[in-house]
């Protein structure tokens, strides 16, 4: 696992590769001298791809993006136009492992972007929210008449998976639970703390609400010959 706490916080990541990289790194509990030795290159260079403002030649962001388990398309950020699932063919055999209550809450954690499901009066809504995990609950900003203000009171679904559609791999997790708000000024200071960057939509978003979930599953669907290890490693 990364052992410094600015590999963890993303703290002086100057480019977008270099966040991309940092982030699908910690993603499959990778550290800097691991990915340096899977790479071949040095240390301080993984660093100054994470941190500065690099342009790695294309061998050097093959190597990586094979390391990492990802496409190039992916680590560039080219394809994040794309819809997912609009390509790759699903290989034969491929089987779904269902993933235990720990794993999802682990796969919860390591991301910051996910989407709750609520009911509102015009119909059922799926948005994204950037979010955290706190004590366990699955947390996020928004506005008072924003549609995700609907979660309060509510029983909802929060989802978050990743998919690599070349690889035809991927994870997703479900949880569910009641919605609520964060009133305690104690507990919104705590997760103003933990929180390092502002709700993609912009604009002031103050209201702190949580889910508690009461029902977490998840799956992963893996390659015939990837054993159930070796798929817990993939992060």
């Amino acid at each position: 696992m990364p052992n410094t706490a600015d590999q963890r916080t993303g703290a002086g990541h100057g480019t977008d590769l270099g966040r991309r990289v940092a982030a699908r790194r910690e993603e499959l509990g990778l550290s800097r001298e691991e990915l340096a030795e899977r790479t071949g290159a040095a240390t301080t260079y993984i660093r100054y791809v994470e941190e500065r403002s690099s342009s790695p030649g294309v061998g050097v962001l093959l190597r990586l993006a094979d390391a990492l388990r990802t496409t190039l398309a992916e680590l560039t950020g080219s394809a994040s136009d794309r819809p997912p699932g609009g390509g790759g063919t699903a290989f034969r055999g491929a089987r779904l492992l269902e993933l235990d209550e720990a794993e999802c809450r682990g796969l919860l954690g390591s991301h910051g972007v996910g989407r709750v499901a609520v009911v509102t009066p015009q119909g059922p809504a799926v948005v994204p929210v950037n979010y955290v995990v706190s004590a366990g609950d699955i947390a996020f900003r928004t506005a008072e008449e924003a549609v995700p203000a609907a979660v309060e009171g509510a029983e909802v679904a929060f989802e978050v998976d990743r998919i690599d559609e070349v690889l035809s791999e991927g994870w997703s997790v479900l949880a569910v639970g009641e919605g609520r708000a964060v009133t305690d000024p104690d507990a919104v200071g705590r997760l103003d703390e933990r929180t390092a960057s502002e709700p993609w939509p912009g604009g002031r978003r103050r209201r702190w609400l949580a889910i508690t979930p009461t029902r977490v599953t998840g799956r992963r669907i893996v390659h015939p010959d990837v054993d159930r290890e070796s798929a817990d490693d993939s992060g």
